[in-house]
Order: C-alpha cells, then sequence, then structure tokens
C-alpha cells in the first residue's frame, strides 16, 4: 500500500500537533525541581519578611497573616487589569502582562498558604499533578471567561476562610483552578517560574529598601517597579536572584 500526497498531508498535520505535547511532557521532568526551587524561595523571603514561625498565622511585628484574603484581594487587581466595567472604559484594551504579573502574585500567596499547611516535599508532590498543562495562545484568550474563572479563585479562598469550606480536599481543588486559570490567561508553567524568580526578587529588593517603612519608590522613572522587573528578566539571557537583583539595583540607584 502506498500513501498518496493527502495522506502526507495528513500525517504530517498529526505530527505537528502532536509537538507541542511531546515538548510539554519532556519539560515536565524539571517541573518537580522548579517547584521545589519555588517553594524554598517562599518560604526564605516569608522567614525574612515575617520572621521564623510564620507559619503559626503570625509575622515578628504580632499582626495577623492571611494569606486567603491576600488572594481574594490579588484577584480583584486582576480583574481590574480587563475592560470588565460597563459604565466606563468600555472601549480600552485588556493588560495581558499585567494579569500575568498578578497571577504570579497569587501564586506568591498560594504558595505560602501551601507551605502553611504542609511541608515543601509534600507540596511539591501536591502541586506537580496539577502543573501540566498547555496554555492558550495570546490571541485566543478570552477575557470575560478568564475573569470568571479567577473569580472562583476568590469564592474558594473565602470559602475556606469562612468555613464554609473545609481545607481537607479544598486545597487541591485550590490549586487546580489556580492553574486552569494560568491556561486560560495563556500563562505557561514555564513562564510563570520565571516570572516567579523575578517578582520574587522584586519582592526581597522592596524590602531591602524600605517597603515596610514607607520610603520605597514604586515608580522608576515614569514605570511601576513591576514593568522594570519584566523588562530586566527579557534583557538577560539568564535568570537567577542574584542576577536580577543586581540588575535592578543598578537601575534603583540612578532613580
Amino acid at each position: 500500500m502506498q500513501y498518496t500526497p493527502k495522506e502526507d498531508i495528513a500525517l504530517n498535520t498529526v505530527v505537528e500537533d502532536c509537538l507541542p505535547l511531546a515538548k510539554l511532557l519532556e519539560e515536565s521532568s524539571s517541573f518537580p525541581a522548579k517547584l521545589e526551587e519555588m517553594f524554598l524561595l517562599q518560604k526564605k523571603l516569608n522567614d525574612e519578611t515575617n520572621g521564623v514561625n510564620w507559619e503559626l498565622g503570625v509575622n515578628k511585628y504580632e499582626k495577623e497573616i492571611n494569606w486567603l484574603r491576600c488572594i481574594h484581594m490579588e484577584v480583584g487587581e486582576l480583574i481590574e487589569s480587563t475592560p470588565w466595567k460597563h459604565w466606563k472604559n468600555i472601549a480600552s484594551n485588556p493588560d495581558l502582562e499585567n494579569i500575568h504579573i498578578e497571577l504570579v502574585d497569587i501564586w506568591h500567596f498560594l504558595m505560602s498558604y501551601i507551605l502553611q499547611e504542609t511541608n515543601i516535599p509534600k507540596a511539591v508532590a501536591l502541586v506537580n499533578t496539577h502543573c501540566i498543562y498547555e496554555a492558550l495562545k495570546t490571541e485566543d484568550v478570552d477575557f470575560n471567561f478568564l475573569v470568571k474563572e479567577a473569580e472562583k479563585l476568590s469564592y474558594i479562598s473565602l470559602a475556606i476562610q469562612t468555613g464554609n469550606m473545609t481545607t481537607n480536599g479544598a486545597n487541591e481543588i485550590f490549586i487546580d483552578q489556580f492553574f486552569r486559570t494560568c491556561k486560560i490567561a495563556g500563562l505557561s508553567f514555564s513562564t510563570l517560574q520565571k516570572m516567579y524568580i523575578g517578582k520574587n526578587c522584586l519582592n526581597k529588593f522592596r524590602q531591602d529598601n524600605g517597603y515596610k517603612e514607607g520610603t520605597y519608590k514604586k515608580i522608576w522613572n515614569g514605570k511601576e517597579d513591576n514593568v522594570v522587573m519584566m523588562e530586566v528578566l527579557e534583557s538577560l539571557e539568564d535568570i537567577s536572584l542574584e542576577s536580577v537583583y543586581s540588575k535592578l539595583e543598578k537601575i534603583y540607584l540612578k532613580l
């Protein structure tokens, strides 16, 4: 039996369709190590910012820590990056870059919440099964749908906080919904990880430069520091805490 040109085209199409999935499966082998690195970095940042034993729900200044409320508030900021209002700026464009930044912020708080409930090895095992997904292309993102899915993160956080949902089983739903939202927003796990390194570094830089005291400058030459951080990530070939921090420091000292 001989293949016809049409059959060759059909076969090539199947192969091309399978390539992204094959690449994703290949990348997923590195996900546990990347998750462990992020959880370790998050714990270190929380230890430095909030003091040891922050897992007990109180920081070194005796102020209550509420990661669930943090997630709820960040979802609101994510929604503000879309033209959801029917009475104002209805023709404005969504800010997808900032939506991704807000998802990274939510990831900071979700990881902190998970670490408050368990240890790092168990956290990695819990999350690893959920972070293998193929993110939508930017042009395929449905922002109305994205808002509704992001709101579910808020609903879950409030349901747990108010006792309407128990943590037993809810955490798995929480994690699954987070990565589902990332997928719908066109944010791959690999990009999430790179952006997390940048934002974790920026958060440390903020703390080192008077964020708690109110002396930190959040606007850098007319740009919010989040935007500058993204530009730094794009300019670096080797993304690490040290390289990002050094670049941020050089820019900040010139303000």
